[in-house]
């Protein structure tokens, strides 16, 4: 096992004028439909808190374990939201169907993601909220879980629950990587670690699927794109754009995204910076054989106007793996 920062290269250059201003090292791995690596930059065996990336996995255990949930409201369980208006209703929605409120969230009070539902949810005078929290979908699917298989709902987010061990064991399962490390996520619920080319590999299977959980989980996300993120999030714009792409961003600089061939990528990048994602990302699946356009162009800004970009270190086409 190689630590995050000990193997990472450049995956992306932030150029202003014609100067190189940043570099942002980190881990990438692209996968073949086959489960082949076709591309490895630094250690795709690195071990990583993969965050919200995991998201879409551990709905799958919650399927697994008799949650009843497709279309928005699953697309909500694998949400990190804007806390838009709608994203709110349909969270409300999931706890009243299973005969809870959002005084049963244990989830961090926090602002919303998105500035102007933030500005919104302000004037309307209220402060910090579980429910406005971008993870507030997984927390309502957590409790609806519970009362679906018949289990305490006070202590959800206790690592020992038995909501919590079956969502271990569903992430074990999907990446093919034992959990070595637990600790506690940005929201509360307990975080379990696997390997990039773990993560990359679950999201193949879930894209690839053709029935059961994972099959309506990759469902859910790619037809309700806008449920998973928000307006102007880079998750919802490339999955709208690549049909079947199962994508899902993860704090600290973490991507997965699957194709419905089975190709899949994910990424660390080392610093924890958002700011690289978009350009990884759209050549990352360049490299997987998807057809972006112009996804993931981030200008550099002078005065107002674009100066440079970030532009990523690699392409379809590398002149070698980097490692």
């Amino acid at each position: 096992m190689t630590d995050v920062d000990t193997a990472a290269v450049p995956l992306a250059r932030v150029v202003r004028g014609d100067l190189v201003e940043s570099v942002h090292r980190g881990h990438l791995v692209v996968l073949a439909p086959s489960g082949e690596v076709r591309l490895a930059l630094g250690d795709p065996e690195v071990t990583i808190w993969a965050r919200s990336s995991l998201k879409p996995l551990q709905a799958v255990g919650m399927l697994d374990a008799g949650l009843d949930l497709d279309g928005p409201q699953l697309a909500l369980a694998c949400a990190s939201h804007n806390a838009e208006p709608e994203h709110l209703a349909v969270v409300g929605q999931i706890l009243a169907d299973a005969g809870l409120t959002v005084a049963d969230l244990h989830n961090t009070p926090d602002w919303p993601l998105d500035p102007d539902a933030a500005w919104q949810w302000r004037t309307a005078g209220h402060g910090p909220a579980s429910l406005t929290q971008n993870c507030s979908g997984k927390h309502a699917a957590m409790l609806a879980t519970c009362v679906a298989a018949g289990w305490p709902t006070a202590d959800y987010l206790a690592a020992d629950h038995p909501l919590q061990t079956a969502l271990r064991a569903a992430v074990a399962s999907l990446t093919g990587v034992d959990v070595a490390h637990v600790t506690v996520d940005g929201c509360g619920a307990p975080l379990f670690s696997t390997s990039l080319v773990g993560l990359a590999r679950s999201f193949g299977t879930l894209a690839a699927a053709t029935s059961g959980p994972s099959a309506r989980v990759a469902r859910a996300m790619s037809s309700y794109p806008w449920h998973v993120a928000g307006t102007g999030r880079d998750a919802t714009s490339f999955m709208r754009a690549v049909p079947g792409l199962v994508a899902k961003d993860g704090a600290d600089g973490v991507y997965a995204a699957g194709l419905p061939d089975g190709g899949a990528v994910a990424f660390k990048i080392a610093d924890g910076s958002s700011r690289p994602r978009p350009a990884v990302l759209a050549a990352a699946l360049a490299v997987a054989g998807a057809v972006v356009g112009g996804l993931g162009v981030t200008p550099v800004l002078g005065h107002g106007e674009p100066v440079g970009a970030v532009e990523p270190t690699f392409g379809p086409s590398p002149v070698g793996s980097g490692r």
